[in-house]
C-alpha cells in the first residue's frame, strides 16, 4: 500500500510572463494556490505519513518569499519566466522532506479554472 496526504496553501503575487517575441504581458496578480502531495509506503510511529502542519510549514518555507510580491523581481524568476509551471518546478526542486516521505506532485493554481500539475517520478 501507498499512503498519500496533501496540503493546500495560498499566496498572493503578481507576475508578467515573458512572451515569445520577448515582450512582457500586462502586469496582473493572482491568489495562487499550491497543493503538495506526498506519500509513504508505511505510516510512522504515530500512524501518519507525516504531520499535515509540518508539511504545510515546509511548503511555506519555499513559497513564503513570493507572498505579496511581484514574482519577476524574486529569484529565481528574475531570470526564469514566472509561469505556473516554473513555480511548480521551483517548489519541487526546493521542497525538503523527511527521508521516508516522497513527493508525488505539486499543483499550482493561478485561478480556480487554471492550474498546472507537476508529477514527480
Amino acid at each position: 500500500m501507498v499512503y498519500e496526504i496533501s496540503v493546500s496553501t495560498t499566496f498572493s503575487a503578481s507576475h508578467q510572463l515573458r512572451l515569445y517575441d520577448g515582450s512582457l504581458e500586462p502586469l496582473h496578480g493572482h491568489n495562487w494556490q499550491v497543493v503538495a502531495t506526498v506519500s509513504a509506503e508505511k505510516l510512522d510511529s504515530i500512524g501518519v505519513v507525516m504531520d499535515f502542519h509540518e508539511l504545510e510549514r515546509r511548503v511555506h518555507a519555499v513559497i513564503g518569499a513570493f507572498d505579496n510580491r511581484h514574482l519577476n523581481e524574486v529569484a529565481p524568476f528574475t531570470d526564469t519566466n514566472p509561469s505556473a509551471e516554473n513555480v511548480a518546478e521551483f517548489i519541487v526542486k526546493s521542497l525538503r522532506l523527511p527521508q521516508r516521505v516522497k513527493l508525488v506532485s505539486v499543483r499550482v493554481h493561478e485561478t480556480k479554472e487554471n492550474w498546472t500539475c507537476l508529477k514527480v517520478d
